[in-house]
């Protein structure tokens, strides 16, 4: 393997190991840590591994793309394909020296709103 293409799988991987390590820090005392799993580098099918236990709370289907050039649309149509039914598509995307941001569909997004209103919001849970 080209040295360029091995970078870029360790790019592709940091970034699931990171998404996989901060589900797990909000998950860990209710799941295992064998419930949320990073897909090995150049396997098909979604990027963060759920258990059963975990896919009931945790609805999302990970997406994860490290690169300078984002190909939205494909990336899109790549975690719509991956993602098993009943779940969101959610594409964790990130370049060098940028923070990570997440693209999920609008309507989960306005339904995540609709229950933080709902609940009274991330301020409320935290009293």
């Amino acid at each position: 393997m080209a040295k360029n293409a091995r970078s870029s799988k360790a790019k592709g991987r940091r970034l699931q190991n990171f998404v996989r390590d901060k589900l797990r820090d909000i998950y860990l005392p209710e799941l295992h840590e064998d419930d949320i799993k990073s897909q090995t580098m150049g396997m098909t099918g979604e990027d963060i591994i759920l258990s059963p236990a975990a896919r009931k709370i945790c609805t999302f289907s990970f997406e994860c793309k490290n690169v300078e050039r984002l190909q939205m649309w494909q990336a899109i149509e790549q975690c719509e394909a991956n993602k098993p039914e009943c779940s969101a598509p959610a594409i964790v995307f990130k370049k060098n020296g940028k923070d990570p941001y997440i693209a999920i569909p609008f309507e989960v997004f306005c339904s995540m709103l609709q229950h933080q209103y709902d609940t009274g919001g991330i301020n409320e849970q935290k009293k």
